[in-house]
């Protein structure tokens, strides 16, 4: 939640929440951000729907306070205050007990959930889809400000996240027994309080069956969202077709350069070289995201999403992260002309954009009772609320 003069990061979410009369919606840890959760769907098309849809009313909502929404890993305008925190006994707890690190967890993610058969397929799954999670952070990076500063990196929500005890890579686990006693462990010997604070790029869902990715950020553009849902159901099925015909083991155990592998991805973006997969060598971040791509064909055209995927890649490989295209509007201008954009974009803003047909953003409508508009500057061209 972002203040429509100011730019800066505002801990209002709940009084957002209170103007939001649907389900779908929560508060963080943090009271400048809010949690939106999606339906379930079998299409991206809907996906996207419901995520354009949701990004109207909470606009809407905002917008009758003079606030703004931004969905990026970071803004980059904030103070920090540990006085912010959402008054909840869990948050609490995790606010005395991590200090700091919860002070300074002025970030937001975007999450997927993809079913599994069963558990015991998510936690093998997590070995064959992890060495591909880092080109996913780079399609999403969103936060290279941090404090009004640019950090020099494409993702610095992925430098902030870092800093907890359960982030980074999942590591290998025979089955959901030999995973969930690990997790027991890290609870019994106090590091965490419960399974919710498993902060691992990937991970079995602790109430649902799906297996679920962590390492994004939030992006500003749905678009950016469905094509990751799109890229990781198409890992998450194959990872699962692997694992049904395997005969013996389907990961050699080395994971210890998964962790090099988010950093130059957290640091390039979409804008230099990642670690290819593949080969464990640097290479062109549009190169190993077509062969990623390429490579997933037989499960997105399987699950119909090879068209809307391929589409989506091109633009955003033409485009640019979204990282990219805030340094971008603050060198034209300043911060306050990045932020502008940012919310343009959270809106559905496609102002110079190369849209797929399929994935088209509805007009955010204007919200009812003369709500007032982001219209601090006209960098954006004046977007209505």
């Amino acid at each position: 939640m972002v203040d429509v003069e100011s730019g800066h990061l505002v801990p209002r979410g709940r009084a957002v929440l209170d103007r939001l009369d649907r389900p779908g919606f929560t508060t963080e840890l943090q009271q400048s951000a809010l949690e939106s959760n999606s339906q379930v769907h079998d299409t991206l098309d809907g996906l996207y729907a419901d995520l354009a849809g949701a990004r109207r009313r909470l606009d809407a909502a905002a917008s009758s306070l003079g606030l703004a929404v931004v969905a990026a890993g970071t803004v980059p305008l904030a103070r920090l205050s540990p006085r912010d925190v959402t008054e909840n006994d869990r948050y609490r707890h995790m606010a005395d007990e991590y200090r700091k690190v919860a002070d300074e967890q002025l970030i937001c993610s975007a999450q997927v959930h993809v079913d599994v058969p069963d558990r015991d397929t998510a936690v093998r799954a997590m070995c064959l889809v992890s060495p591909w999670l880092a080109p996913l952070l780079a399609l999403s990076a969103s936060s290279p400000y941090w404090l009004g500063a640019d950090t020099g990196y494409a993702s610095w929500r992925t430098m902030l996240w870092q800093r907890w005890p359960t982030s980074g890579p999942a590591g290998c686990h025979a089955n959901a027994q030999e995973y969930d006693s690990a997790i027991e462990e890290l609870i019994t010997s106090g590091v965490i309080s419960d399974a919710g604070m498993v902060y691992y790029d990937v991970r079995p869902s602790a109430h649902q069956g799906t297996l679920e990715l962590r390492i994004c950020d939030a992006c500003p553009r749905a678009e950016t969202v469905v094509l990751v849902a799109g890229l990781f159901r198409a890992l998450v099925r194959d990872a699962c077709e692997r694992l049904a015909h395997a005969d013996g083991p389907v990961c050699d155990g080395r994971h210890e350069w998964l962790r090099g592998a988010t950093w130059r991805a957290a640091r390039s973006g979409l804008e230099g070289d990642l670690v290819d997969p593949a080969t464990r060598r640097a290479a062109p971040a549009a190169e190993v995201l077509r062969r990623m791509r390429d490579r997933l064909r037989p499960a997105l055209e399987a699950s119909g999403d090879w068209d809307t995927v391929h589409a989506l890649l091109e633009e955003a490989l033409v485009d640019g992260s979204a990282a990219h295209r805030m340094r971008r509007a603050a060198a034209a201008e300043d911060l306050l002309a990045g932020v502008d954009l940012m919310v343009d974009e959270t809106r559905g803003g496609r102002a110079g954009r190369r849209v797929a047909p399929a994935t088209r953003v509805p007009d955010a409508p204007v919200p009812a009772g003369g709500a007032r508009p982001y219209r601090r500057r006209t960098a954006t061209g004046g977007a209505v609320g």
